[in-house]
C-alpha cells in the first residue's frame, strides 16, 4: 500500500528526536509539509535538516516548550503561518516519569499533567475550529500501553496516559461529524534514545544489541520495536486509507500488553 499525505500539513510536538522524529521524517516522506515542535533550537535544526534529506515536502522547525500555554498558542501561529494550515495534530511530546506513589509530590503530578495531558488538549483546541471548518482532520496522541495496564510504580505517567487515552474517546466522538478521525497509538518498548541512554548510563555487559534482546525477553514477537515502524502506523492513520478509524487506541508492543 503506497500511503500519500500529498498537500497535507502536519505538528509533531517532541518532533527531534525518537518517535517524534521517525514520524515526522515518514510524513515529509509521504509528501506532508511538516512542522516540528521541541525546546532545543539545535535539535530541531539537526531533525529538520534529517527529514529534509528523505522528505520532499517543507519542514518548519519552530522551538515549544509545550508544557506552557503561551508557547503552544505561538507555535501553531508559526505552525499556520508557515504551511497555511494544519491538518494532523501529533501529540507525541512526553517523558516516561515514574516512582513511588508517597514519593510523587504536587509539583511533579502537574509537570507531568502540563507536559503530556494539557499540552494535547491546549493544541488540540487551537487546531479544532479550523479542522471543523474544513471537514478533515486527524489527531494523533501517543501514549503508552500503561494507560491500559498499568503497574505499581508507574504514576505519574501512567495515570497521565489513561487520561490521554480518555481525552482520545472524548475528542473522536466530537469529531466524528466533522470527519476529524482522533486516535491514540499506544508505545510498548520502542527502540529511541531513551533506551540507548539507560544503555550507556549502566553497567556494560554486553552490545547495546544484547541489551535489547533482553529486554524483549517477555514479548511475544521477540523483539523490541523499531521507531520507523511505529511511524509507519501514525502514518496510516493521517492517510486517507484509515477514513474509517475513530477512537482507538492501538498497542504498538509486539503483543507484550495483557491488554487488547
Amino acid at each position: 500500500m503506497d500511503i500519500r499525505l500529498d498537500g497535507r500539513s502536519a505538528m509533531v510536538t517532541g518532533g527531534s528526536k525518537g518517535l517524534g522524529l521517525a514520524i515526522a521524517t515518514r510524513y515529509a516522506a509521504s509528501g506532508a509539509n511538516v512542522a516540528i515542535l521541541a525546546r532545543s533550537p539545535e535539535a530541531l535544526e539537526r531533525a529538520r535538516a534529517t527529514i529534509g534529506e528523505k522528505g520532499r515536502g517543507r519542514v518548519v522547525a519552530i522551538p515549544c516548550d509545550v508544557s506552557k500555554a503561551d508557547e503552544i498558542e505561538r507555535a501553531y501561529a508559526t505552525a499556520v503561518r508557515e504551511l497555511g494550515k494544519v491538518d494532523i495534530v501529533v501529540n507525541n511530546a512526553g517523558t516516561s516519569q515514574r516512582g513511588n506513589f508517597e514519593e510523587i509530590t504536587d509539583a511533579v503530578w502537574q509537570a507531568d499533567l502540563d507536559l503530556k495531558l494539557f499540552a494535547a488538549i491546549r493544541l488540540t483546541r487551537l487546531a479544532w475550529p479550523d479542522m471543523k471548518a474544513r471537514g478533515v482532520g486527524r489527531v494523533i496522541n501517543v501514549l503508552n500501553t500503561g494507560a491500559k495496564a498499568p503497574q505499581g510504580t508507574t504514576a505519574p505517567t501512567s495515570v497521565t496516559r489513561a487520561a490521554g487515552m480518555a481525552l482520545t474517546k472524548v475528542l473522536s466522538q466530537e469529531g466524528a461529524p466533522h470527519n476529524i478521525l482522533v486516535n491514540a497509538l499506544l508505545v510498548g518498548l520502542i527502540m529511541s534514545d531513551q533506551w540507548v541512554r539507560r544503555y550507556e548510563a549502566g553497567p556494560k555487559d554486553g552490545s547495546l544489541e544484547d541489551f535489547a534482546r533482553g529486554m524483549a525477553k517477555d514479548i511475544p514477537l521477540g523483539r523490541i520495536g523499531t521507531a520507523e515502524e511505529f511511524a509507519n502506523i501514525a502514518c496510516f492513520l493521517a492517510s486517507d486509507q484509515a477514513s474509517y478509524i475513530t477512537g482507538t487506541a492501538i498497542n504498538v508492543d509486539g503483543g507484550r500488553s495483557p491488554v487488547v
